[in-house]
């Protein structure tokens, strides 16, 4: 017979309940600033919920009601610089954060309320009406809070997606050698994510001080925990990832609070993340007014049952116990809450003119200017004032023919010398000589606590570095193997890094820098060889870079790495091993922002490349020695950075245009490009705008296949012949 020896997780998994003695060793002042905090809460959702039901709120107004408890629990302990996030039900855990920044010493509910209490809440109401005054401007509504000055780092409408980017706080925090910590609260939908289990897995193995906290309300919309997992003990999840856990009732706002000291104490010591799970209850359906019986997937006793254990009920019957206050002392100051959110409806609403009695309407004053629509997407690049400016006709260094693959190297190294807060993460980037095509080579052992070797986990670890870039003290450099996985990260990327900055205001600096290869041609097929320039360059938000040649990969990395928004560095495998003119030893010049290169000048038509496929049509142009082809290398792919100067100069010499790329026409650059072209220089062209791509499927692992399904010079042959055919017959 087998031995069978019973295995458990060494990390703890723990269950803290209050006592009698613990209710009667409570400070009293923490126990008036949760009931304070409870109750401004409360009353602030029943007014969302009551403007919500006469059509005011435009969107879902995602409640909280019943779950003020497990929110105000485990903030009121925070210290100002830790840093929380949330889901699309987060009024509560923003509010709770925003109070205890304002109001240190608590808030006594004898007292008046302090004007900064007034103005954070009016400012929040404003924002889930989508109102100027609000903290982003009306741009975040319900689902997007962030006041960051309060450590409230932005709630998240995508389930777990705000998970990653408060790893990367936490990171942030740890490696600016302080002991604060974030919390990220999510719900029982969350926890099955990929997004929240991978970065269970990155912040255990990093020791990373954040704590996910999971408010477990029983229903992901009207399906219930049970339904939805094997284990339904959530917090279970934490000790498999090695992971001190603990459960809690999160109706208990004391037992909470009890919970988080343990943990905060875990954390700030330095041994890595926790997970709570407090059990709660939304006393209301999913979104809006009504209470979930009334869809028919809850029934009415099981309302009751957990409404019989309301925070706010069980707190106060203790400080009337306790003879801290009386009811009719909490009473009151449940009126003058009730009161304070009626003057702040007086601020934003007025009575429509010959309309209902009571009817409301936006006062016109409080909305946004409608030209703030497009502000903030990205920057205006004043950060980059005062950079060394080059090229290659005013480069004052030494020049000489370099590899490729030794600039990306070479830059890399010269800017981490010079700059401690850009740190790297990538996988496999810490070993193999510089990763898999040797782009970090000698970076690890200069710089052995900013080269960041990853699990296999894009979503996670780009997430984090988004967090990281969101915390504003380090630059944070991804490196993808290849940019099919962007597919892998593509909320972080697209839902999260690429909105950040106008979601919450248009402001807010988002410096990270994703470098990924364009693999087309090396045999490694259809989920290894993407050229994503067209997906990128209509998603909102990133600035996309190509560089052709070692000196221009030096610079643009320099800009790229200076530069407050989100930038994406294209690399072509076809150019790792090739050798071209660059740097010998100078790295400190960056190319502007928005200017293209004439590879060769001409009259006859012009062409638009980019990345390793601007060699390939220099190459055909030369080959057929008939063409006299202007050749321009964009250099900057995304929108805002398109050099229409060089491209209209152009084109009103030649009149005629081919863009020119290797990778499937249905996700290519060029699509969006040649509508653009032709938008803009109608009146001059002769001829439809050309397009040469690559065929509709992705690149096979078959030679024969691959070879058929991608663009090199042999299709810029063909199509300039038949073009230049028609203009010369």
């Amino acid at each position: 017979m087998s031995d069978i020896t019973e295995l458990t997780p060494e990390a703890p998994w723990l269950q803290i309940s209050t006592t009698s003695a613990d209710w009667d060793a409570a400070d009293p002042n923490l126990l008036t600033s949760m009931l304070s905090e409870m109750v401004l809460i409360r009353t602030f959702e029943e007014e969302v919920l009551q403007l919500a039901s006469e059509g005011l709120i435009h969107g879902p107004a995602h409640s909280s009601i019943g779950q003020e408890g497990g929110a105000v629990g485990s903030v009121i302990g925070l210290e100002a610089a830790d840093t929380v996030n949330g889901s699309h039900r987060g009024h509560h855990q923003f509010i709770a954060k925003v109070l205890t920044y304002l109001t240190p010493n608590g808030i006594d509910p004898r007292n008046d309320f302090d004007p900064k209490v007034y103005d954070a809440m009016l400012r929040t109401l404003a924002e889930i009406c989508g109102l100027d005054r609000g903290f982003s401007h009306g741009r975040g509504g319900s689902m997007h809070l962030q006041w960051e000055e309060a450590g409230a780092i932005g709630t998240n409408a995508i389930v777990g997606g705000g998970v990653p980017l408060a790893a990367g706080s936490a990171w942030a925090h740890k490696h600016a050698d302080t002991d604060n910590v974030s919390v990220t609260y999510f719900g029982d939908g969350a926890a099955n994510i990929g997004s929240t289990l991978e970065s269970f897995n990155l912040a255990a193995a990093w020791k990373i001080p954040v704590c996910f906290f999971i408010e477990n309300n029983q229903y992901a919309v009207s399906t219930t925990v049970a339904e939805a997992t094997g284990e339904p003990r959530l917090s279970a999840r934490g000790p498999g990832f090695g992971i001190r856990s603990y459960k809690v009732d999160g109706m208990d706002p004391l037992a909470v609070y009890l919970t988080m000291q343990d943990a905060l104490n875990h954390m700030r010591n330095g041994d890595g993340p926790t997970v709570i799970e407090a059990d709660v209850y939304r006393f209301f359906h999913q979104n809006g007014p009504f209470p979930g019986s009334a869809f028919k997937y809850r029934t009415k006793e099981e309302e009751q049952s957990w409404r019989d254990r309301d925070p706010i009920d069980q707190i106060s019957s203790h400080l009337v116990r306790r003879e801290i206050l009386t009811q009719a002392e909490i009473d009151a100051f449940i009126v003058r809450s009730k009161e304070l959110m009626a003057s702040l409806t007086a601020e934003l609403f007025e009575p429509v003119p010959g309309g209902k009695p009571n009817e409301r309407r936006i006062k016109e004053s409080e909305w946004p200017d409608p030209a703030f629509v497009n502000v903030g997407v990205r920057g205006d690049l004043s950060e980059l004032a005062g950079m060394r400016v080059e090229d290659l006709d005013t480069f004052s260094g030494e020049l000489d023919t370099v590899k490729f693959i030794d600039s990306v190297a070479s830059v890399m190294f010269a800017r981490m010398d010079q700059d401690s807060r850009i740190v790297v993460m990538g996988e496999d980037i810490h070993r193999l000589n510089g990763g898999t095509n040797g782009a970090t080579r000698g970076l690890k052992d200069a710089f052995p606590d900013r080269i960041l070797g990853t699990p296999i986990s894009e979503n996670a670890f780009t997430g984090l570095a988004g967090g990281i870039a969101l915390d504003g003290r380090f630059r944070p450099v991804i490196e993808f193997m290849y940019a099919d996985f962007m597919w892998v990260a593509a909320d972080q990327l697209f839902n999260q890094i690429g909105k950040a900055r106008h979601m919450f205001g248009g402001t807010g600096a988002v410096p990270v820098v994703l470098r990924s290869k364009v693999a087309m041609g090396t045999g490694y097929g259809s989920q290894h060889s993407m050229d994503p320039a067209g997906i990128m360059a209509t998603n909102p938000g990133w600035r996309i870079v190509a560089p052709s040649t070692p000196f221009d990969y030096v610079g643009l990395m320099n800009t790229a790495l200076a530069c407050d928004d989100p930038v994406v560095v294209l690399e072509h495998v076809d150019l790792y091993n090739s050798t071209g003119i660059g740097p010998v030893d100078d790295f400190d010049y960056s190319l502007p922002v928005g200017k293209a290169a004439i590879r060769r000048s001409g009259s006859e038509i012009t062409i638009i490349s980019y990345l390793a496929m601007t060699n390939y049509v220099l190459e055909a142009v030369e080959r057929m020695g008939n063409v006299d082809a202007e050749v321009i290398d964009l250099r900057w792919l995304d929108r805002a950075s398109i050099d229409w100067d060089t491209i209209g100069e152009s084109i009103r010499k030649t009149n005629k245009v081919m863009i020119a790329e290797q990778g499937a026409r249905g996700t290519s650059y060029g699509g969006w490009l040649a509508d653009e072209i032709q938008r803009r220089f109608f009146d001059w062209l002769d001829h439809p705008v050309e397009r040469v791509s690559g065929g509709e499927s992705s690149p096979s692992i078959s030679k024969m296949l691959e070879r058929a399904a991608i663009a090199k010079s042999e299709e810029v042959e063909i199509a300039l012949n038949e073009l230049m055919e028609g203009y010369r017959g």
